[in-house]
């Protein structure tokens, strides 16, 4: 099993670079259809009834105004998309958490990044610390590399606007609830914690983090690179370098007032380092596990923010992520299923889903620049072949409510394509009505603009 970071893989390679080709792969007895593949069941063929039942409980995505109802009481919102380089999906995201702050309350924008890099952004939205430009081109690298796009940085510049334009609310915020690059800037709230309050530990949480934190300037794709081609035995013994370091700070008395909210705030940052190298001491033959402790770390990571913040946060990830049900034995339970058991209700996802059109995407494991790709129209037995004939341009369809054939067929497990960092012919099989709460579809999307 190839050594490569927190990433969708590619179980087979594409014949061609500007479709998607034909291919055929089972993994762990969950099929995964080619395209122009036939439907897992009669029922997924998707022919006229299910187009008029499917009519009948769409709306169109317009204004947003029916997608922000669906939202409901949520206090965190799982936003997918099915492919991690879409413009039409990154400008959705942005216009969604633009009317949920203005009309539900929502004060966090989460994104699947590292929580280092979430520190950095989040500097910039809330104080004005850096150059957003240069921040994203340092960070979103390697598996994070789809972020470093205008799209993006059109949405860090207007948190920031926002922040100034209404110094009575509160801020706004930009939060990184993934562990792949634990930057220099954990670290340092760590240890700038300990040196004011707890100099008895100071010197043993210097050596426990000496050669772990990384130098100011280190390439986050290089480094995420770098780890796991290091021996198992030399990242596990930095996994639990970081945890003792951890366990010092849990050990001692939590202060009361001010100081006790900066020791949490250390304790936090400590953990986010150590949920990075715990992440990468899994086995290379447990990826599985290793993907498993991911999602549940992207779960808990946003949990706890909502619960520091006591406001309402928009997740933004991949579908899988978002999802509560897995469709591949590689991803065994999505961080969406670790949200809602611990929210229940105040959770809600939307998963987004797409007709044809073109996607960036890395063409395999050893690439560092993305290229783009042609996705056409999907063919029968897909989802999006049916949903593509609702007389909807773009449409939002509440998988709770719907009912009749088209609840029949929305519970039907049938192929739904989904593109990680990977280009691939793949298209994972999927129950949409036990995934996702909500549903857009939209009929084309285009490349994202990357920097």
């Amino acid at each position: 099993m190839s050594r490569r970071p927190y990433a969708r893989r590619r179980l087979t390679r594409p014949r061609a670079r500007t479709g998607v080709a034909l291919a055929a792969a089972a993994l762990a007895g969950v099929a995964l259809l080619p395209l122009g593949g036939g439907p897992p069941d009669a029922r997924a063929t998707g022919d006229g009834a299910p187009v008029a039942a499917l009519e009948r409980h769409a709306r169109p995505l317009g204004d947003l105004d029916s997608l922000v109802r669906r939202v409901g009481g949520a206090r965190v919102v799982g936003v997918g998309e099915a492919s991690h380089s879409g413009h039409e999906f990154f400008v959705l995201k942005q216009r969604l958490f633009r009317k949920l702050v203005a009309e539900r309350g929502f004060t966090t924008f989460a994104l699947e990044a590292s929580w280092s890099t979430g520190l950095r952004l989040d500097a910039y939205v809330t104080r004005g610390v850096g150059d957003p430009e240069r921040i994203m081109r340092d960070e979103f690298q390697g598996q994070y590399v789809f972020w470093n796009t205008r799209e993006y940085l059109d949405l860090v510049r207007w948190m920031r606007r926002h922040n100034l334009d209404h110094p009575g609310r509160p801020p706004l915020r930009f939060v990184g609830s993934d562990l792949g690059y634990p930057g220099p800037e954990a670290f340092d709230e760590v240890t700038s914690y300990v040196t004011a309050h707890r100099p008895e530990l100071a010197e043993r949480v210097d050596g426990l983090y000496a050669g772990l934190r990384p130098d100011a300037g280190t390439e986050a794709g290089g480094w995420m690179a770098g780890q796991l081609a290091k021996d198992l035995a030399v990242r596990r013994a930095e996994a639990r370098r970081a945890t003792r370091a951890l366990d010092l700070l849990r050990a001692a008395d939590r202060p009361e007032g001010a100081e006790g909210r900066s020791y949490d705030w250390a304790v936090r940052n400590a953990l986010a380092v150590t949920q990075s190298f715990t992440g990468y001491a899994f086995p290379d033959e447990e990826f599985a596990e290793r993907m498993r402790y991911r999602d549940r770390v992207l779960a808990a990571n946003t949990a706890w923010w909502l619960r520091r913040s006591g406001g309402k946060v928009l997740l933004a990830a991949n579908n899988g992520h978002v999802a509560y049900e897995a469709t591949s034995a590689e991803f065994p339970v999505p961080t969406g299923a670790f949200l809602r058991e611990r929210l229940g209700a105040e959770y809600v996802n939307v998963g987004l889903t797409f007709g044809r059109g073109r996607i960036n995407a890395l063409p395999d494991p050893a690439a560092r620049e993305p290229e783009t790709y042609a996705v056409p129209p999907a063919p029968a037995g897909y989802g999006e072949h049916t949903l593509d004939r609702v007389r909807r341009r773009d449409l939002v369809l509440d998988l709770r409510t719907a009912t009749g054939a088209a609840r029949a067929w929305l519970e039907a497990p049938r192929p739904v394509r989904s593109y990680g960092l990977y280009w691939s012919a793949e298209a994972p099989v999927t129950d949409l009505a036990a995934s996702y709460d909500v549903l857009v579809h939209l009929r084309r999307v285009t490349a994202a603009h990357l920097r």
